[in-house]
Order: structure tokens, then C-alpha cells, then sequence
């Protein structure tokens, strides 16, 4: 649908329909923008978004397997690095918050993925500035 640009104009964070991202694993991550509700609510200033390179996202999944029992998704960790960084910026200055997040998936499906972090194949990587630019040279002005 989207690639084929079969679906109507959505608002929305993105880097344009044609984007194509890089060959690596990036846990499912790899759609060229936010959801049409996660890009309000960051409007909105309910959340920030943030970039984090995958072995420290790997890494947070397998401190969380170990204390949890539970292998997150690699999707899933995500929401797990930023649980847990919120955390220790609490222990660090002693701050009491409440932190909520979404498990929304266990990593059974993926774990060729945990292999590779183990293995130490999986690889951290930057898209290049240039290629982002020419993605949103493309977008329309709403």
C-alpha cells in the first residue's frame, strides 16, 4: 500500500514512501516513519523520540531476559532500553517516578537476532545525513 503510495496522505514523522533503509536488523524497525498516533502524541510533547544504536538496545534485552524470564522481542526492546535508562536516571538522582512500558512481544520468533548480538555480528550503524536529506527533499509541504 504505502510503497505503491495506495494509501491516502497520513501525518505523520517520516523519511517519504520511497525510503528505503539500510540491510540491517533494526528488530522490525525499519518502516520509513512513526504511526500516524505516535507522531501526535510526540507533537503534543507527550514523549520524545530517540536513537539508539542496536547493541545497547540487545543489551538491555538481556539484562531484562535475566531478571524477567522474559526474552523480549527485539521490537519490543526498545521499549525496554527506554524503561530501563529512565530507571537508572531515577536511582542516579533520586528521583521516584512511575515508569510504564509496552511488552509487546517475546523474542522466540527472532532469536537468530540474539545469536548475532552474541556472536558479536550484529552491528551498530549510522545512516548517513545525505541520504536522509534526499528522503525528505521528496516530501510534501504540509
Amino acid at each position: 500500500g504505502d510503497t505503491a503510495q495506495m494509501t491516502p496522505l497520513i501525518k505523520m514523522h517520516t523519511l517519504g514512501h520511497d525510503f528505503v533503509p539500510a540491510p540491517i536488523h533494526a528488530g522490525g524497525l525499519r518502516y520509513h516513519g512513526m504511526s500516524a498516533q505516535v507522531s501526535a502524541i510526540k507533537e503534543a510533547g507527550l514523549i520524545e523520540a530517540v536513537n539508539v544504536h542496536q547493541r545497547p538496545i540487545f543489551e538491555a534485552a538481556l539484562g531484562f531476559a535475566r531478571s524477567e524470564g522474559i526474552i523480549p522481542a527485539p521490537e519490543t526492546s526498545h521499549a525496554v532500553w527506554g524503561a530501563m535508562t529512565e530507571a537508572l536516571k531515577c536511582k542516579e538522582s533520586g528521583e521516584s517516578k512511575t515508569i510504564v512500558f509496552n511488552l509487546s512481544g517475546h523474542g522466540h520468533f527472532d532469536l537468530a537476532a540474539y545469536e548475532a548480538y552474541l556472536s558479536g555480528s550484529l552491528e551498530d550503524f549510522d545512516y548517513p545525513e545525505e541520504a536522509i536529506q534526499r528522503s525528505l527533499e521528496h516530501l510534501p509541504a504540509l
